[in-house]
């Protein structure tokens, strides 16, 4: 568990480095965290950027090594460039182009693979005999402890929070933020989402243990694969879970864009979609976790 003095020291350490993220106003009530502004469109700077300050300058020289759908691609890479190391990430071959290109013009090498064979790349810890440093991109105390600083700006801004939602693909951001406010005001209920097109943790959670699902979601984001070392982190620090239809996901990139002009990838408008249900959302917090989304799919999505 992460305590409240580390969550303001790691806040001290990679401030200068990340964006203090607005908290607007929802048109459907409650308020929106806009981590899709940081430096690489989305949240995942912040766990990086914790992480990468943490390895010591000379096994940090050896490089950085990540795995990821694409935003803790583009996190690794920024990170790595700013810190004058060479970078390296794993990323599932269908990745969004806009990440997979963004991640090469950053100066990292790209190693693109089918999703069972990244699968079995990560099921192997084949990261073990390469030669750079490798970060978890979720499954990280002290990228975990980055992500829980969002808890302490939102509790900065908005004094009166009651319930956070918050989008979870492999489990970091989500278990971040919820022991971030377990440490500082731990009347706050953090509830996870998912869509219906890839439920994986209400599932496994449900059934006590793994669940095999195949993704079938424009929220690439959240599409990482069922982990061990966050079953239980999940059970214990999650108050609830909410899964949205896909469509729901869908509408809501375009509801973000046309009506607050805030562009949403699909992971990052999940929260929001959300908020389109029969619970309270006064005093409610959605984390917009990411913004980075193909131009072509955002043009289908606002053409309905």
């Amino acid at each position: 568990m992460i305590d409240a003095e580390r969550v303001r020291a790691v806040m001290h350490q990679i401030g200068p480095h990340v964006r203090r993220t607005p908290l607007i106003p929802s048109p459907r009530g409650g308020l929106l965290k806009l981590e899709s502004l940081q430096p690489t469109g989305s949240f995942k700077v912040r766990g990086f950027f914790a992480a990468a300050l943490a390895i010591e300058p000379a096994r940090r020289a050896r490089g950085l090594l990540t795995v990821s759908a694409g935003n803790a691609a583009l996190a690794c890479a920024y990170v790595a460039r700013h810190l004058q190391v060479p970078c390296r990430v794993v990323m599932v071959d269908t990745a969004p182009m806009l990440k997979v290109n963004g991640v090469r013009a950053l100066g990292a090498v790209t190693v693109l693979m089918p999703r069972e064979r990244m699968l079995e790349w990560i099921a192997a810890r084949a990261w073990e005999s390469e030669p750079e440093v490798f970060i978890h991109p979720f499954a990280d105390d002290v990228v975990m402890s980055g992500n829980a600083t969002i808890a302490l700006e939102i509790l900065e801004e908005s004094s009166s929070v009651e319930r956070v939602l918050v989008p979870v693909g492999g489990g970091g951001l989500v278990c971040g933020i919820a022991e971030g406010f377990a440490a500082l005001r731990p009347d706050v209920q953090v509830i996870g989402v998912q869509s219906d097109g890839y439920p994986l943790w209400p599932r496994a959670l449900a059934a006590g243990g793994p669940v095999s699902l195949t993704p079938n979601t424009i929220a690439d984001g959240t599409a990482a694969p069922f982990d061990p070392l966050m079953f239980e982190r999940l059970r214990a620090c999650v108050a609830d879970w909410i899964v949205v239809p896909e469509e729901h996901v869908r509408a809501a990139v375009a509801l973000l864009a046309m009506e607050l002009k805030v562009v949403a990838e699909g992971a990052g408008a999940l929260a929001f979609a959300a908020m389109n249900n029969d619970r309270p959302i006064e005093n409610t917090v959605a984390i917009l976790s990411g913004g980075n989304i193909d131009a072509s799919r955002l043009v289908e999505l606002l053409a309905g």
